[in-house]
């Protein structure tokens, strides 16, 4: 597994102060719509300052018609991120368009779909998709696998099931983590970390357990310690 911390502090100098906190750690670092959206590029630009070696998950959950959707791929692999994400819910030729924009890149970002977002309980979720969340979270991966993606965005409780639908190498990152039993917030399907090991989970983020921490430094090196040690 490796470690993905979600930056959704109210401000950038909030979250680069987290970030420099954090900059001799070897993790990945979530920024999300908000923080894009309020900070934009130079903000990425910022965080490669604090540590060249800082892995960047732009979550922006594409989802659009197939061509905008691509162009928009398109520069977000100008930015020197790493991973992004589309929503799985844009469908196959969406998949395929953004990822034949991209196949001409020497080196690529990871692009991920996805599935069921961790909001939804299961009520929630039949009520617009009309299927459960673990059949359509496996549906989704599987369309995502066929059309060349790298993974997909999941709970952990679908992970393991969707690596069993399509490879052990496709890879689930999954939101929602909260690393000793914190509260849930506004999540609905939240794990540990032992759950999230014992499901497959290639990244776990957690984004409020370590930013509401009196010490995030020392808080992320204890979920580091106890990752590598399952």
């Amino acid at each position: 597994m490796q470690l993905v911390v979600a930056l959704d502090l109210p401000s950038a100098e909030e979250n680069l102060a987290l970030a420099e906190s954090l900059k001799d750690q070897d993790i990945w670092l979530k920024v999300g719509f908000r923080t894009y959206i309020r900070d934009g590029k130079s903000f990425i630009t910022s965080l490669k300052a604090i540590n060249p070696d800082f892995k960047i998950f732009l979550d922006l959950k594409l989802y659009d018609i197939p061509n905008t959707m691509a162009d928009a791929a398109e520069e977000i692999a100008k930015l020197d991120v790493d991973m992004f994400n589309i929503h799985a819910s844009a469908g196959a030729v969406a998949m395929q368009t953004v990822m034949d924009r991209l196949a001409h890149l020497e080196k690529r970002p990871l692009v991920l779909a996805v599935t069921a977002l961790t909001s939804f309980d299961e009520e929630s979720f039949r009520m617009i998709y009309e299927k459960g969340i673990d059949e359509k979270a496996e549906q989704f991966a599987r369309m995502s696998y066929e059309n060349g993606l790298d993974g997909v965005v999941c709970s952990t409780f679908e992970s393991r099931a969707i690596k069993d639908a399509t490879s052990s190498s496709f890879l689930t990152l999954s939101p929602g983590i909260r690393p000793f039993g914190e509260d849930a917030g506004d999540q609905q399907r939240v794990a540990t970390l032992e759950l999230a090991a014992k499901e497959g989970v290639d990244f776990p983020v957690v984004g409020r357990p370590v930013y509401r921490s009196e010490d995030p430094r020392a808080k992320v090196a204890e979920i580091l310690r106890v990752m590598a040690a399952l």
